[in-house]
């Protein structure tokens, strides 16, 4: 088991981070809002709570929702306080993405538009949630259990919480819970969560400077292979490659398909380009630019040639008729004849040193 300690006051800034930016965390765009006929399909509505967490509801009275509205709904006991963030046809799409069955899921009902009096109890209970996991940390590790209380969340009308843990095996925390109805006098839920959930509920800052996307604006994970980190040719480092939550970081695949896109244009990689004096294999790629280097030899780097996408293919075409040219170099390409005479074409013009006065005097004294 990991040995997790976080600081308090980290807690409260990423805390506060978060619930002002949970209103930014909407997976989707409702462009069906504007059409007159979108609740009149559905009377089902998407609601979010803190940070990550939503639910799907019937609006049986018909009342005038739309996204944003605070709405007071049903919860197992009591009620609990959130926000509207889809309604109509999308909700149906979005609980079949998320493979919810509406014949199997409990779909409880909107009670109401939230009053002034509803937000200030919902407000009031959400300001004990961060002295609460505080304390429930402390009653885990004296109970000798394996497990970190990551978060914990109020119920709107502060009859029930809910505490979300992270452990690496199976927990038994029976005894957990009864402590805990017992020392906070409410209805206790425990809820297993990742290391991607619970970045995304504490919130931090990221190392591109940012706060983390997971705690800003996404909310829908997507599985992060190391293939995405391979195909844009980034740096197989497991430290550059981690998020803070220790997982691959999300934006590893935020440039996935634009890289998927340009490697089509390129020549397959079991391609082999044969020469007069060689046979050449594919070494590396940069999609973006559209070259391909080629080694002579299959298994080290040799002779290294890099060629563009368009000179690869027409020698595999030449190969395939059967001809063989004398060396992989081709004609240069426009781009780079442009890029030549106006003299942008190499990064290195940055890089030019400044001549010392004291080379022009030993030049000086020289021509004397």
């Amino acid at each position: 088991m990991k040995n997790y300690t976080v600081g308090t006051g980290h807690n409260e800034l990423s805390a506060a981070a978060t619930k002002r930016n949970s209103a930014h965390m909407l997976p989707v765009s409702d462009w069906l809002s504007d059409l007159p006929e979108n609740t009149q399909l559905t009377d089902l509505v998407e609601a979010q709570f803190k940070n990550t967490r939503k639910g799907y509801f019937h609006n049986t009275q018909h009342l005038p929702l739309e996204k944003g509205v605070k709405v007071v709904v049903e919860a197992n006991p009591g009620y609990d306080v959130g926000e509207v963030v889809l309604t109509g046809k999308l909700v149906e799409l979005q609980m079949k993405k998320n493979r919810i069955d509406s014949s199997r899921y409990e779909v409880r009902q909107v009670i109401r538009i939230a009053t002034d009096e509803d937000l200030e109890k919902a407000r009031l209970a959400h300001l004990r949630e961060q002295e609460t996991m505080i304390k429930a940390r402390q009653i885990a590790k004296s109970l000798g259990l394996e497990m970190k209380i990551g978060d914990v969340e109020y119920q709107g009308d502060g009859s029930k919480a809910i505490f979300f843990y992270i452990a690496d095996g199976r927990v038994d925390f029976r005894q957990l819970i009864k402590v805990y109805a017992e020392t906070f006098r409410i209805r206790v839920e425990m809820k297993q969560i990742g290391a991607r959930q619970e970045a995304g509920r504490i919130g931090g800052t990221g190392p591109c400077g940012r706060e983390l996307c997971c705690s800003t604006w996404m909310i829908n994970f997507s599985s992060v292979g190391t293939g995405a980190a391979r195909l844009q040719n980034i740096s197989p480092n497991p430290q550059k490659l981690a998020g803070m939550c220790a997982k691959l970081k999300c934006c590893l695949n935020y440039e996935v398909p634009v890289y998927e896109d340009a490697s089509k244009l390129l020549p397959s990689r079991h391609a082999q380009l044969e020469t007069k004096d060689a046979t050449f294999y594919f070494f590396s790629s940069d999609p973006l630019a559209g070259t391909i280097t080629y080694s002579s030899d299959q298994h080290v780097p040799a002779n290294l040639t890099t060629l563009t996408a368009a000179r690869a293919h027409e020698i595999i075409a030449m190969n395939r008729r059967g001809e063989k040219p004398d060396t992989l170099e081709g004609t240069r390409t426009v781009s780079a004849e442009i890029g030549y005479q106006t003299g942008h074409g190499d990064v290195t013009r940055f890089d030019k040193k400044k001549k010392h006065r004291g080379d022009r005097r030993d030049r000086r004294n020289k021509q004397q």
